[in-house]
């Protein structure tokens, strides 16, 4: 077995791995969705490791590359995100393989620390591997529309005067910087990505000057939730945020809606609790003790949530 760094041609039988090992109802599965993640990333190209016997792919492991700031110190961090097996070939260790041999690549390039929120059947594997959990994500919920007994369709797009986000951006970043929390640093190309130009999720995108938000509806059984991925606010945009966000809720027709404590809205209904998932840290270069405190991440659910 042959462990290398994929290249871009290498993406049509990634996709048939990811597809043989976990179909093709999980998420999308295609060439555009690929690149989107890993290579358009602003933060940089995610490092991506194959397996390969006989000259053919048998494995494949990605992390996403990622960026987190506090104070002035940046670090380089990834997601651990797309990882499969084909099924032929599962049993022989190649999950562990790939990730180990990606975790020196990355010590040996300086990067900082992988993060993730594994489900509870990846979970146990990461941290034989020296993954520490953090904590279950702490998440606002608010009941909505509960006498509205059909669930609306929200309309996506975007809603804004693009030319004044920069400028709020940037007053956002100098908030976080001065918190001394651990934070994603956001420019224009960053929104652009994550949000406008997204593949795998529509999102509706509402801004001003005083705010910018970005959410969804993500549709359940019998319960529609709102969430609330993206909250940035200027000082003055606590209470326009929350007017906006609340008539979005009116036009979503959802029963709930989830949103980050971090955004620091007051709801005068509404719970905050560790609803979320749980959150892993793993260090490549030096272990920050304090990462494995919550209250040392101020995150949106965009930042964390899978995608």
């Amino acid at each position: 077995m042959t462990i290398r760094e994929a290249t871009h041609k290498d993406i049509p039988q990634i996709l048939k791995v990811l597809k043989a090992s976990l179909g093709e109802t999980s998420s999308k599965k295609t060439e555009e969705v690929w690149r989107y993640k890993h290579i358009d990333n602003p933060f940089g190209e995610s490092l991506v490791l194959v397996a390969e016997e006989e000259k053919k792919i048998v494995g494949v492991r990605a992390f996403m590359r990622w960026r987190w700031q506090r104070g002035e110190e940046v670090f380089s961090a990834f997601r651990a995100v797309d990882t499969a097996t084909h099924p032929k070939h599962q049993g022989k260790g190649i999950f562990k393989k790939l990730t180990l041999q990606a975790l020196e690549i990355g010590k040996e390039r300086g990067d900082h620390f992988v993060f993730n929120t594994p489900n509870d059947q990846s979970k146990p594997g990461y941290l034989k591997m020296g993954w520490e959990e953090v904590d279950k994500l702490k998440i606002t919920l608010r009941p909505l529309n509960l006498l509205q007994f059909s669930n609306s369709k929200m309309e996506y797009g975007v809603s804004g005067n693009k030319d004044v986000i920069n400028e709020l951006l940037k007053t956002h970043h100098e908030q976080l910087k001065a918190s001394g929390q651990i934070f994603t640093p956001k420019d224009i190309a960053y929104i652009k990505w994550r949000y406008l130009d997204n593949p795998l999720q529509k999102y509706k995108v509402i801004f001003d000057e005083k705010y910018f938000i970005a959410g969804y509806v993500k549709e359940r059984k019998k319960i529609n939730e709102l969430r609330v991925s993206d909250a940035i606010l200027a000082k003055s945009g606590t209470k326009p945020a929350k007017i906006a966000i609340l008539r979005l809720a009116k036009l979503s027709g959802a029963k709930f809606l989830s949103i980050s404590p971090d955004t620091v809205i007051p709801f005068k209904t509404g719970i905050t609790g560790n609803f979320g998932p749980v959150l892993t840290y793993r260090p490549i270069k030096e272990h920050q003790q304090e990462f494995l405190n919550l209250k040392s991440w101020a995150y949106s659910l965009g930042d964390l949530e899978l995608f």
